[in-house]
């Protein structure tokens, strides 16, 4: 791991364009996935950044390079793309968003884990084939290095694999992280039809991540390390839709931790996963409060 004055983050997966068609009719397009969120979100709040992804050569490629640059993101290219991913997010009456995607994942070169202080993987870029197979190599050789790897699976039914293995997907990366998120979506899908959301966290806790999250939309948050457990209420903020709000939770979870000296460590009061959580919740409630995956700024609008 180099050394440097400012923690640096490397992030890993698709970078997209969220088309939001909303109930009045009006359609909107807006630089989006959700390793793009956590990168941008990273970048935002004063860490040196650098999201590893496919973009085409075409207008939302250019539109998601440009907003990459604005955020202070460094781009790595991942290999050639074909067109630029989509996801058309079709908002509801409250803001709450389903989407469909066009996409595809197949990089073929990830720059050298060694040289970050931090990895985050997550969403389809770390289970959709054939590029899954080349993130789960990285996080693995992270891992075996003892650098610290975050994770968040956003899980998709509809576009990952059959769900035996995507679980079996999800699960083998979450070994290899010490940090991981789930949304209560992605903990319903990874418990299965009659199984507790709840228990997938006591789970994963289990099987080595030194924190492990659960949002639950605009209920509490539910934080654990090791048999420790605590819950972190939400802010009540007027959403106008919650596209990355996970994201920025994940996002900024990560700089705090870079920022506190906190990414090499095994496990953690209840006091700090509180705090973690309180800081966490306070950028994503910033975020669905404004239209589009727009994650909020260090020292403009980020809550102490």
């Amino acid at each position: 791991m180099r050394a440097a004055s400012t923690p640096c983050a490397l992030v890993v997966g698709e970078a997209l364009v969220d088309v939001t068609r909303r109930p009045d009719g009006t359609v909107a397009e807006h630089p989006g996935g959700s390793p793009l969120n956590v990168a941008v979100t990273m970048a935002r709040q004063g860490i040196d950044t650098t999201l590893a992804t496919q973009l085409g050569e075409d207008r939302l490629g250019e539109l998601v390079r440009a907003h990459l640059g604005d955020s202070g993101v460094t781009l790595a290219n991942a290999g050639p793309s074909g067109p630029t991913g989509s996801a058309t997010a079709t908002l509801d009456a409250v803001g709450a968003a389903t989407y469909e995607f066009d996409l595809r994942w197949d990089p073929e070169q990830l720059p050298d884990p060694a040289d970050f202080d931090v990895v985050h993987v997550g969403s389809i870029g770390a289970w959709m084939t054939p590029g899954s197979t080349v993130v789960a190599d990285l996080a693995r050789r992270a891992h075996d290095r003892g650098q610290p790897v975050g994770f968040d699976p956003n899980v998709r039914p509809a576009l990952g694999p059959p769900a035996d293995l995507l679980r079996e997907r999800v699960l083998d990366l979450a070994a290899h992280s010490r940090f991981v998120k789930l949304s209560d979506e992605d903990a319903q899908a990874l418990a299965g039809g009659s199984g507790d959301p709840l228990s997938v966290l006591e789970d994963l806790a289990g099987r080595g991540a030194a924190l492990v999250a659960l949002t639950r939309g605009g209920e509490s948050t539910l934080l654990r390390s090791g048999d420790r457990q605590v819950e972190v209420p939400v802010p009540r903020v007027d959403v106008v839709d919650t596209i990355g709000a996970g994201d920025t939770w994940m996002g900024t979870l990560l700089k705090e931790l870079l920022l506190r000296g906190w990414t090499g460590r095994s496990s953690f009061t209840a006091d700090e996963l509180r705090e973690l959580g309180r800081v966490a919740a306070g950028a994503a409630t910033i975020t669905v409060s404004r239209p589009g995956a727009d994650p909020p700024w260090s020292g403009a609008d980020v809550p102490d």
